[in-house]
């Protein structure tokens, strides 16, 4: 569940007959403009036409346009009174990637955002359970799975640098300095993080106190 502007609302409302219209190939392209032009306002802003198709916008957010399957159920509420509506995706297979970027093409008000999702299997196979989350932000998206971090756990208690690495330096008046690419050193909240093996292979630049490679903790749990 989260919750958008009516405006926002009023694409959503939208999106279950444009998903029926694209998912009709046999719909000529004259009725498929005229469709197109039916959408409301705020859906045609969201979704302009791309590639020569009036829904190309549209078709982008499917993980796979040439099946567009949204894979999720839409329901949207009456507005709150407040400008605001709540929608809500639901579904037994959800199409994750499709469901977390239709999120962030439409409901910008509500980012950042994120939701969980649950694995299972009808058979008892090893690696068909779990669960994993989607971070939505306006410039991209961050996909993690229980396997992945039952994975970095388990590699912890090996060895150090699993979450990475950043280049530190030492100031005299400044302390502890930390490397940015794009800004060199600085500050720890925008530091680069490089993976064993980025930092093996990296340059590392001159500094009065020579740099050193320092592996972060585990996140929090």
């Amino acid at each position: 569940m989260l919750t958008v502007t009516d405006a926002e609302a009023e694409v959503f409302r939208d999106i279950d007959e444009a998903a029926e219209i694209v998912r009709d190939s046999d719909v000529e392209q004259d009725r498929r403009v005229a469709a197109y032009s039916a959408r409301s306002d705020a859906f045609r802003s969201c979704f302009p036409p791309a590639e020569a198709d009036a829904f190309g916008g549209f078709l982008a957010i499917f993980s796979d346009p040439d099946y567009p399957r949204l894979g999720f159920s839409l329901q949207v509420d009456p507005s709150d009174g407040s400008g605001n509506c709540k929608v809500w995706l639901y579904g037994d297979q959800v199409d994750v990637e499709t469901a977390a970027l239709l999120i962030q093409t439409v409901a910008r008000s509500a980012l950042p955002f994120g939701f969980e999702y649950a694995l299972d299997c009808d058979r008892l196979r090893p690696g068909e359970f779990g669960g994993g989350y989607v971070v939505i932000r306006e410039d991209g998206l961050e996909f993690g799975g229980s396997s992945q971090l039952l994975d970095r756990a388990i590699a912890r208690a090996h060895h150090e640098g699993v979450d990475g690495y950043v280049l530190v330096t030492r100031d005299v008046e400044a302390g502890l300095l930390f490397w940015n690419t794009s800004a060199g050193f600085g500050s720890l909240e925008a530091a680069t993080v490089f993976s064993e093996a980025e930092a093996a292979n990296f340059d590392i630049p001159i500094a009065d106190d020579q740099p050193e490679w320092l592996a972060l903790p585990a996140p929090l749990s």
